[in-house]
């Protein structure tokens, strides 16, 4: 399944949870999110906001000019 990209680069902490929240409103049980952000809270933000809202990270990892998350929406 294609993922969902959500491009936060440069955007500081709220930025990126935010972008995510909006987009995990238009989307459905089964959907892939893709997260893209410089901040380095990101981590702990959306494990936090998975943990919360009963979601699945698939995958951290730091890319050379982005942290990619990857979020299956498993709750709405």
């Amino acid at each position: 399944m294609e993922a969902k990209i959500i491009d936060s680069r440069g955007a500081a902490c709220p930025g990126p949870i935010t972008d995510l929240a909006k987009a995990y409103r238009n989307s459905k049980v089964g959907d892939i999110l893709e997260l893209w952000a410089t901040d380095k809270g990101v981590r702990a933000d959306t494990q936090a906001w998975a943990t919360k809202t009963g979601n699945e990270i698939l995958e951290v990892k730091e890319d050379p000019d982005k942290i990619v998350v990857r979020i299956k929406i498993n709750k709405r």
